[in-house]
């Protein structure tokens, strides 16, 4: 199966669109997909939610989107990037980019996600998460939220 970059992780959301829930994908790891963010990450200011604080080299989101859907099980397009989130996080192997794509589904596919040890929170079930992932979060929620 493939992978994912190992400079790129993904936090996965759902935002119901009849009342606007917003629930996370949560991994028995923590927040990102598919591989923990090491530990001594830390978010770098400037790496928040915006286009103008793109990376240099910045990955399609096609190939990991599709890459995740394959991961999950998911029907390929159930999965969408959310172009006003975007973050780096200085790691001991150097910065990772970390981006958010949301389930373009009516419901969160709670079978799919349960089948890979995954499920889907609120932002005040996250307790537990490492400070890096809590920041995370909060930028992905303010992103969602408008």
């Amino acid at each position: 199966m493939a992978e994912l970059p190992s400079d790129v992780r993904l936090i996965l959301v759902h935002k119901q669109k009849t009342s606007a829930r917003v629930r996370f994908l949560r991994f028995s790891h923590g927040m990102c997909a598919f591989t923990p963010l090491p530990a001594l990450s830390v978010v770098e200011e400037g790496g928040g939610a915006g286009l103008d604080d793109q990376p240099p080299l910045v990955h399609h989101p096609s190939a990991w989107l599709r890459t995740a859907e394959a991961r999950l099980g998911l029907e390929a397009g159930s999965l969408k990037p959310e172009a006003e989130f975007h973050a780096t996080v200085g790691t001991p192997d150097g910065p990772v980019t970390v981006q958010l794509a949301s389930l373009d589904t009516v419901d969160p596919p709670f079978e799919a996600v349960e089948a890979v040890g995954g499920r889907f929170v609120a932002i005040t079930e996250a307790g537990g998460c490492s400070p890096v992932e809590m920041e995370l979060l909060r930028r992905a929620y303010t992103a969602m939220l408008g």
